[in-house]
């Protein structure tokens, strides 16, 4: 596995299930979304402080192996 999608998170009890950025409730599609969007890497890290440049990074990993269509295996955590 990718070691940055180590830093996803998936969990049934937590934002409905949707991946997030571990430790946060932080969807990883508002990452990308802002991102496309057009905001800057500064301006994410500003709004939303719990955030890293690593995590982002992550975000637009996970974005990625989605796009080629394949399960992506993240680990959910236990219920």
């Amino acid at each position: 596995m990718n070691a940055q999608l180590e830093r996803i998170s998936v969990n049934p009890k937590v934002c409905f299930g949707k991946p997030c950025i571990k430790g946060t409730r932080i969807w990883v599609s508002l990452v990308l979304d802002k991102l496309a969007q057009g905001e800057t890497e500064a301006e994410l890290l500003e709004s939303y402080p719990h955030l890293t440049h690593e995590d982002i990074l992550a975000a637009i990993a996970y974005g990625a192996e989605v796009s080629r269509e394949r399960i992506v295996p993240v680990p959910t955590e236990a219920v």
